[in-house]
């Protein structure tokens, strides 16, 4: 006889499986498109060229017959359904909910919160009657991938697609803002790219010699190595409780695959994880699905140094765990884009619980497509209990230039700045700073598996810039550097509010004209420290990330032979690790805080989607209104605590900057985009340099550490263990 299921049995028994009760609002998407699509009537598509595409570097059209394989058109849902999933997020988040952790498959998501099929066929079809291929189209109907020529390009999108040169380098994109028909613009954000512009990855290879805790001729060596990061960010006594990753998926998204497996294993084996913990497995994917996503390969684009650092240290922090590298090849889209969106949009089974992304590039360079590309994409990934997890950039507060001077302002990274990932900052460790013995907090020897830190270590922000009065209190201001010095730059943890995740820039490279931020998320408003800037800011947390400036980076094996360099390389894994490469960067913090995430997700038994609302619910109750004296990173007892975590208040992320110069019809302009005391002599034609502020005019630092939230290290460190173990949604 077949049992009769009662309506609370079913709502308890979707709840088990983790299926949503009520995922949307009743009915399927409406259409927005309305009326015939007429070239008559014409949009621009703003901020969606990219700032290289200037006269300077032009070199004129491509050929019309050139190929632009798998471009990708970005969609839109209907504003109504757009509020509806912002609020099932929440909902999703929020405990006293029905629908609190009531994640979605992908297939629901695409039924409940997908673009209308008919608006999808407009689409497509005018794509097709311009002469593109369609190659596939998302379940949610959000990504359309096309393939077309130069022409059809110019001929659909009104824009000319030219090769340019920039700094020595050959590249192609279009010079203008596309355009499309007005009746398409309900649904339509843009075209992720027209161009061939790469993502920046965020390590920074270690600067002085590749020693780790060794006396060298410089001086002693700290490099971390995975029972360091277990001391440190008090790991071991999880993995002592059987929390060790078990169970769990960490997905690393990249655009090549590594030069060798056999690093992981050597990395693995050298520093004493294969044997202890034996669940520790890799594998290298190239999702299928509606995004053409071709199998890489080993890319010899020097990418492959970054996919090594992540798959590696994601295993040291959560060594049980299954690591999944996802790359595709890239097209006009970013490969690990591409293999994320396949993800999130195939079997529900094949989930990550937690992803992290360690490339970036900065708002004002992404464009408005692309920025809403990475934001729809991590929306989905939160609607369906997926963690995503960005490094915050190695370029202080200046994401656009590129660890350089500063010349353009205040940015940050479009990868990191929506309100659906958690943004992971960089550290550097403080004694240094503060003229503390390094011997308080490193053994003299090796242990077994080479690990020799003593406990947590007191932590500054990462900055390796002749512009911070940290750094330069050791090195020198910029004033005083050679031409050529290794201090005059930015290189640093990257934090500061989104400026230009919308709209489009008035001057190249800077947020200006009709540049907008996301809006700041409720669960970031509030903390301590954080400003009513009323926009998103970054970094969430942070951990260690130097490239050695103060004695200590991290140990990666990468044992790419090539010296080129595009590749890098040179290094080998071979014997003790005082040869093997090393970096720095929020590339290797990224994937170090999505396995501790993951150690989260297996002691709960349960998925998180942003966990930002759960570490800024902790801590605010850690933090209240004015700070814990008790958890300041500099006091705190460094061997037994009950801090979850630590208040980075001393050092900065600020930076060396000059004027941005531009001559055109024989004038010379010189502005100042956030930079104090910089100028320039047009007669002699010398830089003064200053260093980065809020205001040109009046010294505002950007940005200095503070009690509580602050934009150079976020809410600050973690104790993985008092994390896990004390986990409060």
């Amino acid at each position: 006889m077949r049992k009769l299921v009662s309506a609370t049995s079913m709502a308890m028994a979707l709840a088990g499986l983790g299926l949503a009760a009520q995922a949307a609002p009743a009915g399927l998407p409406t259409a927005t498109i309305r009326g015939a699509v007429s070239e008559l009537r014409l949009v621009t598509l703003t901020g969606n060229t990219r700032p290289e595409a200037t006269a300077e570097n032009d070199l004129g059209k491509v050929a019309d017959g050139l190929v632009l394989p798998n471009m990708q058109l970005q969609l839109k849902r209907s504003p109504e359904r757009e509020a509806a999933l912002k609020q099932y997020i929440d909902d999703l988040h929020n405990p006293r909910s029905p629908n609190y952790h009531q994640w979605l498959t992908p297939q629901q998501f695409a039924t409940n919160y997908g673009v209308a099929q008919e608006d999808v066929a407009a689409v497509t079809g005018w794509l097709q009657s311009h002469g593109f291929t369609v190659n596939g189209v998302a379940p949610s109907g959000l990504t359309v991938d096309f393939t077309g020529t130069a022409a059809q390009v110019a001929g659909a999108f009104h824009t000319e697609i030219h090769q340019l040169s920039v700094k020595g380098e050959a590249h192609i994109a279009n010079v203008s803002d596309p355009q499309i028909p007005a009746a398409l613009q309900t649904a339509v954000v843009g075209v992720v790219s027209l161009h061939d512009f790469r993502p920046k990855a965020h390590n920074v290879p270690h600067r002085t010699s590749p020693n780790y805790t060794v006396n060298g001729a410089s001086g002693t060596y700290h490099a971390l190595v995975p029972a360091d990061i277990a001391t440190i960010y008090n790991l071991a006594p999880l993995w002592a409780s059987g929390y060790s990753g078990q169970g769990q998926t960490i997905m690393v998204v990249e655009d090549t695959y590594l030069y060798t497996t056999t690093d992981f294993t050597t990395f693995r084996k050298t520093f004493g994880l294969a044997r202890a913990y034996p669940y520790g497995s890799l594998s290298q994917v190239s999702p299928t699905g509606a995004a053409t996503c071709t199998n890489p390969g080993y890319a010899a684009n020097g990418d492959d140094s970054e996919a090594a650092i992540d798959v590696e240290w994601a295993s040291a922090a959560a060594p049980n765990a299954a690591i999944v590298l996802a790359a595709c090849k890239n097209t006009t889209t970013f490969g690990g884009l591409i293999a994320l969106q396949n993800t999130l949009n195939g079997p529900a089974a094949s989930l990550p619980s937690v992803v992290s992304i360690s490339y970036g590039e900065a708002e004002v360079a992404n464009g408005a497509a692309a920025n809403a590309a990475y934001n729809t994409a991590y929306q989905q990934a939160v609607a369906e209990g997926v963690s995503i997890f960005v490094s915050s950039g190695d370029e202080l507060a200046d994401s656009y230039d590129g660890g350089n001077i500063g010349t353009h302002g205040i940015g940050i990274s479009g990868f990191a700045s929506t309100p659906y990932n958690v943004a992971v900052g960089g550290l550097d460790f403080g004694y240094t700073v503060d003229g503390v013995d390094p011997a308080t907090y490193w053994s003299a020897n090796n242990g077994n598996s080479y690990g020799s830190a003593l406990s947590y270590i007191q932590e500054v922000p990462w900055n390796a810039s002749c512009g911070s009065p940290m750094t330069s209190s050791i090195y020198g201001n910029c004033a005083s550097q050679a031409t050529g010095s290794k201090w005059l730059n930015a290189y640093g943890g990257s934090g500061g509010p989104s400026g230009c995740a919308t709209g489009a820039k008035a001057t190249t490279g800077v947020v200006s004209g009709t540049c907008a931020g996301y809006a700041k998320p409720a669960w970031q408003a509030g903390l301590v420290g954080n400003p009513s800037d009323g926009v998103r800011d970054i970094p969430d947390v942070a951990l260690f990330a130097s490239n050695g400036i103060f004695d200590a980076y991290y140990v990666t094996c990468w044992s790419n032979p090539s010296t080129s360099t595009t590749e890098g390389g040179g290094f080998t894994c071979n014997g003790a690790p005082s040869g093997w490469a090393g970096f720095g960067g929020t590339s290797v913090s990224s994937p170090i805080m999505a396995a501790i995430q993951a150690l989260v997700n297996q002691k709960t038994g349960s998925r998180w989607g942003n966990p930002n609302t759960v570490y800024y619910k902790m801590a605010n109750s850690e933090y209240g209104a004015s700070g814990s004296a008790s958890c300041n990173s500099t006091t705190v007892n460094k061997l037994l605590n009950t801090c979850v975590f630590y208040d980075v208040t001393e050092g900065d992320i600020i930076g060396g900057c000059k004027p941005l110069v531009k001559t055109s019809g024989g004038v010379t302009t010189v502005t100042s985009y956030n930079c104090y005391g910089g100028a320039y002599n047009t007669t002699s034609k010398v830089y003064t340099l200053g260093t980065s502020s809020v205001s040109s005019v009046v010294n505002q630092p950007a940005y200095q550490s503070t009690v509580g939230w602050d934009f150079a290290s976020g809410i600050g460190s973690v104790n993985a263990y008092n994390l896990v173990m004390n986990w409060a949604p």
